[in-house]
């Protein structure tokens, strides 16, 4: 059975997705990009401000499905700059204790000239 999970406690969707998807108690987050919740725009300013933002974000439409961090098993982040890499795992450590598997890299470009978007997979027990 497949659930759309949805917050308004995040973003909402840019495009024609969901905010995340459950089947089979495994969260599939869509990538959460800096955006603040309640303007649609991106007010934070630098790699530092803006993956927490993200993160935040990720965080809210995680607890819609009932997950925490503690429930993620991998994370996919996008940099826009691979020089941001060691600023923005200062502030990924803070949120994401766990350990999870992940991959992270640099893309030319994100939506909204974003610094930063993550995605998340989660398993609920």
């Amino acid at each position: 059975m497949k659930n759309v999970i949805s917050t308004d406690k995040a973003p909402k969707a840019i495009g024609p997705y969901s905010q995340a998807i459950m089947v089979n108690n495994v969260i599939y987050t869509s990538g959460q990009l800096p955006m603040d919740p309640e303007t649609g725009n991106i007010e934070a300013k630098g790699i530092k401000a803006q993956a927490e933002q993200a993160l935040k974000n990720l965080q809210a439409v995680l607890e819609a499905a009932g997950a925490t961090f503690d429930n993620v098993v991998k994370t996919t982040c996008f940099l826009a700059e691979i020089s941001d890499f060691a600023a923005f795992n200062e502030v990924y450590a803070e949120y994401i204790k766990s350990a999870p598997a992940r991959s992270c890299f640099a893309v030319k470009d994100l939506p909204k000239g974003a610094l930063i978007e993550i995605e998340a997979v989660a398993y609920l027990a």
